[in-house]
């Protein structure tokens, strides 16, 4: 009994849901039949050529137009899906071939009991008397009462939003129309999110009311809904369905009350329910705002703005987020956020800025506390529900309990509160970042969209939205948050030269004095260190740079790095970290005196492993610049690796290199074409042979023409030239790597190629992005190599990351590297990883904290 669903499907299985409703948004005949109404058009060898339905039944018309035939009820039931939700409920049609119909408003939603008194659940009005309101899911005449409260209210103007992501049909029940969802059996509680790339939420509505009239002309003019979906006592309820007039949408339920009201106006703004707005979403809500003239301040505006009304379901989560954006713009029109405050003598600190993505918001950012504060008021100010900063504050404590009263609980209960503070987080952050936007843009009258804006401001996206505290962490809780584990574990040695160097893939570019290897123990380092300074190499000034971005310890002569979940941290505080592990281990354990008990006899830090040979090797040098694997470098990354090329070839030419991360691949390769790269600039390029004629599959993409980089080669002055440099690079690089098989075109389309054979969606994911991350990687190569040439005449004074910003940001390269993707391969699906947001957060957000068996 119960809510255990099962589904019975009469012979045929009805298609994937959703299927035929991608496009536009119009309604064309096409779109207007439900996905599975007439599959039966493949029951007569496929030679149908239309359906025209009659008053009797569908008739069918061939080919030839020679013959004519009518599908009749039984044989059009047998194409669509029966399901009930217990062994003791009836069975009956499901809409999509999988969902049950569900009222989703009850009289125990409406906390404030405003359904009898205004027409919806929890209506209400912000503080501080801006008209700007939020209410749960009304019914058809619940809508026309809250029209009428406004227009009593004195609100000439009004646009209403509705935030639904999910289809909602409104079911005639007396002499009203009431709000359902489609629900999953498996999720009765949660409404249907992620409709998929293409599918329009109005164009899913108008085929399942096709769906629901055709369900009901073969069920005696009725169709099953569920009203109480705990118990099951009493359901399904039989609705009368005679007509798709008994069945509403969305738009009509809004948009018929309005038809007499020409300044009244309704927009469709689908919101997710947890997390924030995407980009495109906050960009339709500018359009919004740009359409609106009372709303702008313009010259010729005159009088009060309009009434801002959102509605969800509940009323509560999208329907705050929505009160918050308007707030945040009534307040803007009205000069209240533009008054100029004496700055206090010490900055009290924000209920926020406990977390170190709030911190490094408002170092960035000039005015980024006041953006802050304004944020916080608006959502004060917005409270009376919800308060996004206390469920962000609240879900935090409850992480931090779990982890610290009952580090073994169940990680199903740690997963769901983290990921509910994170996007809640990322809600909060979100609204930051639009109320930096309108600081810019609303003087302007939305001169930019909210994502072209953004590509303008590409360091924002470098915020990793995390849970990382901003204080410091004792070592004993970051290695509750991590992993520490030995290196060698992962670190293939493919070159094989483990046995001649003590590390793995030791290598150098031909004819130059560049290295690269895998991680070096103690031992290792001294093996090359004087390979390098023997009588045949005679180097007498070695740079060092380690390219690893995580804590490094040498523990009993073998190499240990911390996997911490956080944000990137710089050099400095990686030695930090690392000389405050190596005290922690060395202490005795809790509640006990004496030597320590730890597995480990000796600890060294990588500075202290490098210490040690500069005696026997005064020239050596070492740097640190972290980078992320897989990834592309940050464009400070560039501006670092250079900066320490520069200096060291300035005071002695011959200087050599050597860059290591953990396995000598990725990371090591990438910072061996940056040093080919600076060195052709600083002492001379090589010929640069003809292009070769290249006949192998993927030729094309071997050779690196894909055509979003293409699209930078166009752009950059000398493009072409650019790209091949990089090319001759690459091919100097990988020659040292042929074993390998590592060459970053070609593991470019390999890694696409493997996404898309991939058969767990997981396995494919992660394939998808990092055959973006390799091509993003690519493209920065080009971008770097085009600075190099752009500014060489004053010797690179302005940083690569400048050049970025001042130059490449103008001629729209963030806004290339924002729709990233093999369009010449795949139909213009749109990935998440395409954009900046996922794809750069994919490299330095926070990991899920790590199980308790993981810890050391």
């Amino acid at each position: 009994m119960g809510t255990t669903a099962s589904t019975a499907q009469q012979t045929v299985s009805a298609g994937t849901p959703f299927e035929g409703l991608q496009g536009s948004g119009t309604m064309d005949g096409r779109h207007s039949l439900s996905v599975h109404s007439f599959q039966t058009t493949s029951l007569h060898n496929s030679k149908a050529k239309s359906i025209i339905p009659n008053k009797v039944a569908p008739v069918v018309i061939t080919y030839n137009c020679k013959e004519e035939f009518q599908i009749h009820d039984e044989l059009l039931k047998a194409h669509y899906t029966l399901g009930r939700l217990s062994d003791a409920t009836p069975e009956h049609y499901l809409v999509q071939g999988r969902y049950f119909l569900v009222r989703d408003v009850t009289e125990k939603m409406d906390m404030l009991g405003t359904v009898g008194s205004c027409g919806a659940p929890n209506f209400r009005q912000v503080q501080g008397g801006l008209a700007v309101f939020g209410m749960g899911q009304p019914s058809l005449s619940g809508f026309r009462r809250v029209l009428q409260k406004l227009q009593k209210d004195g609100h000439r103007e009004c646009v209403i939003f509705c935030l639904r992501e999910e289809p909602v049909l409104f079911l005639r029940a007396d002499e009203d129309f009431v709000s359902y969802t489609p629900r999953d059996k498996q999720n009765l509680h949660e409404n249907l999110q992620g409709l998929g790339p293409g599918v329009r939420v109005e164009s899913l509505e108008l085929a399942i009311r096709k769906e629901i009239h055709d369900f009901a002309q073969l069920s005696e003019n009725t169709y099953h809904v569920y009203h109480n979906i705990e118990d099951l006592q009493g359901e399904p309820h039989a609705v009368a369905i005679r007509g798709e007039d008994d069945v509403h949408v969305t738009e009509e339920v809004y948009k018929r009350p309005l038809f007499l009201q020409p300044t009244y106006r309704y927009h469709r703004l689908p919101l997710p329910e947890q997390g924030s707005p995407l980009e495109a979403q906050l960009d339709a809500f500018v359009s919004v705002l740009r359409e609106t003239p009372s709303l702008l301040q313009l010259c010729d505006a005159h009088g009060p703005p309009p009434a801002l009304v959102f509605s969800c379901q509940m009323g509560v989560g999208r329907t705050n987020l929505g009160m918050v954006l308007g707030t945040l713009i009534l307040l803007r029109r009205s000069g209240i956020t533009s008054q100029p405050e004496a700055a206090p003598t010490q900055a009290k600190p924000l209920p926020m800025e406990q977390f170190q993505l709030i911190q490094s918001f408002l170092r960035m950012v000039s005015q980024g506390r006041r953006m802050v504060e304004e944020v916080d008021r608006a959502i004060t100010a917005c409270a009376e529900l919800h308060d996004l900063k206390e469920v962000v504050l609240e879900n935090q404590k409850k992480l931090e309990g779990i982890r610290l009263e009952s580090p073994a609980q169940g990680s199903g209960s740690r997963h769901s509160i983290w990921q509910r503070a994170l996007r809640s987080l990322e809600r909060y952050f979100y609204l930051i970042l639009f109320n930096y936007y309108l600081h810019e843009q609303y003087p302007l009258a939305f001169a930019l969209s909210f994502s072209r804006w953004l590509c303008a401001h590409p360091e924002l996206y470098r915020l990793p939205v995390t849970l990382s505290s901003a204080g410091p962490v004792a070592p004993r809780d970051l290695i509750a948050e991590g992993s520490l584990r030995e290196d060698d574990l992962v670190s293939p040695d493919a070159l094989s030269t483990v046995r001649e160097m003590d590390v793995a893939n030791f290598r150098r570019v031909p004819r130059m004095p560049i290295y690269g290897t895998a991680q070096p123990s103690a031992k290792a380092l001294g093996s090359i260190l004087a390979y390098l300074t023997d009588a045949k190499r005679r180097l007498r000034k070695v740079v060092w740079v380690s390219l690893r971005e995580e804590a490094v310890l040498e523990c009993d002569g073998h190499t240990h790095s911390l996997q911490r979940p956080g944000p990137p941290v710089t050099p400095d505080q990686l030695e930090t970290l690392e000389a405050q592990l190596k005290a922690h281990l060395n202490e005795p354990s809790p509640g006990k005196e004496g030597p320590p008990t730890h597995r480990f006899q000796t600890w060294l830090t990588t500075q202290e492993v490098f210490s040690q040979h500069r005696r026997t090797c005064p020239g050596l040098t070492y740097h640190r610049i972290p980078m992320p694997d897989f990834c592309a470098p940050r464009e400070e990354d560039f501006d670092q690796l250079l900066e320490t090329l520069w200096a060291s070839l300035s005071k002695d030419p011959g200087t050599g290199f050597v860059f290591s991360c953990l396995s000598g691949q990725g990371r090591t390769t990438t910072a061996m074409v940056v040093a080919v790269l600076a060195f052709w600039h600083i002492q001379g390029f090589p010929d640069v042979g003809e292009e070769e004629l290249v006949s192998v599959p993927d030729a094309k993409f071997t050779k690196g023409e894909f055509q979003v980089v293409m699209k930078v080669v166009q752009l950059l002055p000398d493009g072409h030239r650019v790209k091949k440099e990089v090319d001759a690079a690459l091919d100097t690089v990988s020659e040292t790597m042929t074993p390998m098989h590592y060459h970053l075109r070609e593991i470019i389309i390999c890694t696409y190629r493997q996404a898309k054979a991939a058969k767990e969606a997981q396995e494919m994911r992660r394939l998808q992005l990092r055959s973006l991350q390799y091509l993003e990687r690519y493209v920065c190569l080009i971008l770097f190599n085009g600075y190099l040439h752009l500014e060489k005449a004053g010797s690179w004074q302005r940083p690569f990351s400048t050049w970025m910003q001042e130059v490449a940001s103008k001629a729209g390269i963030y806004e290339i590297l924002n729709e990233l993707g093999f369009p010449e391969l795949e139909s213009g699906e749109d990935q998440p990883f395409s954009r900046l947001r996922y794809r750069w957060q994919a490299q330095s957000c926070s990991l899920e904290p790590s199980a308790p068996e993981d810890l050391l």
